[in-house]
């Protein structure tokens, strides 16, 4: 391709291995060409940039240093492993990064042997790599031998429990481990709380100028014997005011904070613990994210994710839409509903511009949270704030809220409080795959006494369950909605609050009721049209609601029609099967009724285009037509208009 650079020693590696032959000025070049292949790569693909370029040379270091895959190396969240997986074998292919059939956008265990663990949520890291450690001591032997075990976590999640969990347990076992803080002062966006002002008060005025003689006055007692120099090295760190104790109070080593860009910090720090550790060592490593590339270092996220790109310009390529997100309908009308309510407030787990409420953030700071990736904290302060009179719109993504289910559970439901969750990126998402697919929600929320639960089938549905969530005070309540631009429907001004579980009849017909929830509808229609030139005109319903349910609607759904099929964005246990639950439970089934559920299937769909995840999961227009078809027995034109 006319866009890739020259990278005259990359192109020799073909496995981790190669690294050990170069020399460090060898590696120091490599990961200058590894930088240029990765913006290269991305800029084609579009996916994550700005964590792996700040990871370039931490990347190479760790290959060259530590005997990959038989150690074990767990890249948290997993968004910054492009430039692991080019060095591990996958280079043919990273142009097919988080394209239908291509590489994975995060690590994955079934894709490569040099993902020892998959991950693409945040904060597991050092719970998985301590898993291996102990798996070693214990005999564990997988395919390619036992060895080290390091987890690289970022300091954004380093806000989220579980990372403290891990940590307190492996300085409970004592095992050798190494977790590699990546400090870059960012997660997705500037981290928040008070771990972050710890870690930022490790820096001076500028970590890789005023803290550099510091860390390579460490590493250069590091080669005598490893206690003593180690125990200098800390001394002399902790007399500048940038100790680890917090770490050390949890059972680990610490040793940093060291430039993570500088090989002659990297190199000789990791073959000296590779060498000469006994237990858990933390190593403290300052990076940049969007490290090399000036449009990422410059952008607001440091180009955390990005569309396909221009290299030289890093002008994204994104189509032109007539029709707003979705997500940006959610924060523009969350934002009319708190104008004229004080009490409305807004809390996010790490996510202000990914869920909008960066919008809300600027209008009305005070009464908006970003709590870091912590979800579980994040529903009970909400439910707190609900409890102490305020109106809380949690925002999380579908797939993060499951981190927070037990939470829901007993800090929401169980004590009736009317948090109200905004519930993004419902649905099967794209290029991010099974990992961040919305699949979930309906069954896990639906299934609890006094939840309500809403799906938007189009972007001024959704304007309108904002302001039925903002008026709804009993209980808990969650509304639904896909990841992308809306339909260009028109839009009202202001949302108006709706009927608790009452849907909408969208279109009289005979023969066949289509009962859709949420934003299928519009795949509905198209196989609706289709049917039509067929002689079959089917009745279409929006049942806006999956709890309660609009009984009267559907009860009188099934006595009109020989044939009733539900359609939803979600897995089994959902809404199709709280339908099936009411008509047996109403004895519609003896009457005769042709009952059917059109939900995801039983699998874990890989990442594709939404349309493309639709049609493997046989929800797109065409095969509603042929479930239509088949539940109706007609196999000719001239059957259906007979």
């Amino acid at each position: 391709m006319s866009n890739q650079p020259n990278t005259p020693l990359l192109n020799t590696v073909k496995r981790p291995a190669d690294l050990k032959r170069f020399s460090d000025a060898q590696l120091r070049q490599v990961a200058d060409e590894l930088r240029a292949e990765t913006v290269s790569a991305v800029s084609v693909t579009g996916g994550h940039l700005g964590a792996g370029l700040g990871v370039v040379e931490l990347t190479v270091a760790l290959h060259a240093v530590f005997d990959t895959p038989r150690d074990k190396l767990v890249w948290d969240v997993g968004h910054q492993c492009y430039p692991h997986k080019i060095l591990t074998e996958r280079r043919e292919r990273i142009r097919t990064l988080r394209m239908k059939g291509g590489l994975s956008g995060f690590t994955k265990r079934s894709e490569s042997p040099y993902d020892p663990f998959g991950a693409a949520h945040s904060s597991t890291s050092i719970s998985a790599a301590l898993g291996f450690a102990v798996a070693r001591d214990l005999g564990g032997q997988p395919p390619e031998g036992s060895g080290d075990a390091i987890a690289v976590i970022g300091d954004g999640s380093m806000s989220a429990g579980m990372a403290y969990e891990a940590m307190n347990n492996a300085g409970h076992l004592g095992k050798r481990l190494f977790v590699i803080l990546n400090d870059n002062e960012m997660s997705i966006a500037p981290p928040v709380g008070a771990m972050s002002s710890y870690l930022s008060r490790l820096y001076a005025q500028n970590p890789f100028q005023d803290l550099k003689a510091a860390a390579k006055g460490a590493v250069s007692l590091l080669p005598e014997p490893f206690r003593e120099g180690a125990k200098r090295a800390k001394d002399m760190l902790k007399g500048m005011a940038v100790g680890g104790t917090l770490f050390e109070e949890l059972g680990f080593s610490y040793l940093g904070p060291i430039d993570g860009h500088d090989m002659d910090q990297l190199l000789p720090v990791l073959r000296t613990v590779k060498a000469r550790a006994t237990g858990p060592i933390l190593i403290h490593v300052l990076t940049k994210k969007g490290k090399g590339y000036a449009p990422a270092e410059t952008a607001r996220d440091k180009g955390h994710a990005t569309a396909k790109f221009d290299v030289v310009t890093g002008k994204q390529k994104k189509s032109p839409s007539n029709a707003p997100s979705y997500t940006s309908v959610f924060a523009q009308h969350l934002i009319k509903q708190a104008e004229a309510d004080d009490k409305v407030c807004a809390v996010t787990a790490a996510m202000p511009d990914g869920t909008g409420l960066n919008l809300f953030a600027e209008r009305y700071p005070s009464r908006c949270f970003d709590v870091g990736i912590a979800e579980q904290h994040g529903v009970t302060f909400s439910a707190a704030l609900a409890a102490g009179g305020m109106k809380p719109f949690c925002a999380i993504y579908s797939t993060f809220l499951q981190r927070g289910y037990d939470q829901v559970v007993h800090d929401v439901a169980i004590q009736r409080l009317p948090v109200r969750f905004a519930i993004d990126r419902a649905g099967l998402v794209g290029a991010d795959g099974a990992t961040h697919a919305g699949a979930f929600d309906v069954a896990y929320l639906s299934n609890l006494p006094g939840f309500t639960v809403m799906a938007a089938a189009d972007e001024a549905e959704l304007a309108h369950m904002v302001a039925t969530a903002a008026a709804h005070n009993d209980g808990p309540i969650a509304f639904r909605f896909p990841r992308g631009e809306g339909t260009g429907v028109d839009m009202p001004e202001r949302g108006t609050p709706l009927e608790i579980g009452k849907g909408r009849m969208i279109q009289e017909g005979k023969g066949v009721a289509l009962l859709s929830f949420g934003t299928r509808l519009q795949e509905v229609q198209k196989a609706a049209e289709n049917l039509a030139a067929k002689g079959i005109v089917p009745t279409i319903a929006d049942a806006r609601f999956a709890k309660p349910l609009d009984r009267e609607l559907i009860l009188q759904l099934a006595a009109d029609h020989e044939a009733l099929i539900t359609i939803e964005e979600g897995a089994v246990g959902g809404f199709g099967s709280h339908v099936a639950q009411l008509l047996a439970e109403e004895g519609v089934f003896d009457t005769g009724l042709k009952y059917r559920s059109m939900v995801l299937p039983d699998i874990f769909i890989d990442q594709a285009s939404p349309a493309d995840m639709y049609a493997v999961a046989g929800m797109n227009a065409e095969q509603i037509e042929a479930k239509v078809l088949n539940v109706l027995g007609v196999t000719s034109i001239g059957e259906a208009r007979a």
